[in-house]
């Protein structure tokens, strides 16, 4: 068995260390609130008009094939402006340029992502039962939507 030079050895320390370092520093510094996606802290002004939540006919075809779908956005119109106020998880801000939650239903992409449909669902369910958006929002980002079972939603 061959043995690694000394200095080897003492090169792969220092770059271990280096590599510790570099991670504790980013943990100290970063900030988890910086990461939460997009929403508005307010809500929307008295005279805006905030797009329609898809409703009716055009619930129906390829994208509602399930009996939730079409439950989460008629419960989703009755809470538009909570689902305003709310960050979306699924992070289509990233990928969608999604301002809010409220945007995952102004088209198909609530249908599509169980994680808008959970989120839709808990904001609905939570103001239901009297919570306030910093409450609402609170649990979502301690993700209390994910222990919604989307198949239990009948329409």
């Amino acid at each position: 068995m061959r043995r690694v030079p000394k200095f080897l050895l003492s090169k792969m320390v220092v770059a271990f260390a280096v590599s510790v370092l570099t991670v504790a520093a980013f943990a100290q510094w970063s900030n988890p609130a910086e990461d939460v996606p997009a929403y508005h802290a307010a809500p929307p002004a008295a005279t805006a008009t905030l797009p329609p939540i898809l409703h009716g006919a055009q619930l129906t075809g390829p994208a509602f094939t399930y009996p939730w779908q079409k439950a989460v956005y008629k419960d989703a119109a009755k809470v538009s402006k909570v689902l305003y106020q709310l960050p979306c998880f699924c992070r289509c801000d990233r990928a969608l340029g999604h301002t809010s939650l409220h945007s995952c239903f102004e088209g198909l992409h609530g249908a599509e992502c169980t994680t808008c449909a959970q989120e839709g669902y808990y904001a609905y369910k939570m103001t239901m039962a009297g919570k306030s958006v910093q409450q609402i929002r609170d649990g979502v980002m301690h993700q209390e939507y994910e222990k919604i079972d989307l198949n239990s939603i009948k329409d």
